[in-house]
């Protein structure tokens, strides 16, 4: 069941979209908001999965809304992935041309024990480099060898180059929790319209 809107979301058309799909394995709606509040109403069906992208939602801005419904008498394999697919591709649709935008964002995350360093490029050329180890096979029902699929199916669908490393960290659930904050703050700042590009695609080539 979706959890009830945190705030509600702001109107944007500009720079929302909607992007729903549906395959055999999954059906899932996605929709974003990168001018919000960080807003969220998710559901997946994997709970740990849902927190995440809530995080995600809170610390970047974006208002996001996820549905999912997979095939989880399976495994949870397919659901990860195509959310991350689908929200990547609602996260690319409401870029468009990327006039305007800063482009790049980094963040260093702390909590606790572990720190976790994410940069982003938003360049049309899709690329993640994942340097995260896990100290366990599981983080409540969520086998922990899919957050990897899900930021890769995320890079490649929303367009961005992605780099996420852990740089020092014991516990598995502030390590997953870093790398999905990380990545909100950092992609919090690369969406950005920057005033100073004045409308301007941020590269010498004239597009992304």
């Amino acid at each position: 069941m979706l959890k009830p809107m945190q705030k509600p979301a702001k109107t944007n058309p500009g720079r929302s979209a909607t992007i729903e799909r549906r395959t055999k394995e999954t059906a899932i709606t996605a929709s974003v908001d990168l001018d919000g509040t960080g807003a969220y109403q998710v559901a997946t069906g994997v709970g740990f999965l849902d927190h995440m992208i809530e995080q995600l939602a809170r610390h970047s801005l974006i208002d996001i809304t996820l549905k999912a419904q997979g095939d989880l008498h399976i495994d949870q394999h397919h659901t990860t992935e195509d959310s991350g697919i689908v929200l990547g591709q609602a996260v690319a649709r409401a870029l468009g041309d990327k006039q305007g935008i800063a482009r790049y964002g980094y963040a260093y995350l702390p909590m606790d024990e572990t720190l976790t360093r994410v940069a982003i490029d938003v360049s049309g050329r899709p690329y993640l480099v994942w340097k995260v180890a896990l100290t366990r096979s599981k983080i409540g029902e969520m086998d922990t060898e899919l957050f990897r699929e899900w930021f890769q199916a995320f890079a490649q669908h929303a367009g961005i180059t992605l780099h996420v490393e852990t740089l020092y960290g014991e516990n598995s659930h502030h390590i997953a929790e870093t790398c999905y904050k990380a990545l909100a703050r950092a992609l919090r700042q690369a969406v950005a319209i920057d005033e100073r590009q004045g409308g301007r695609v941020p590269s010498t080539k004239g597009q992304l």
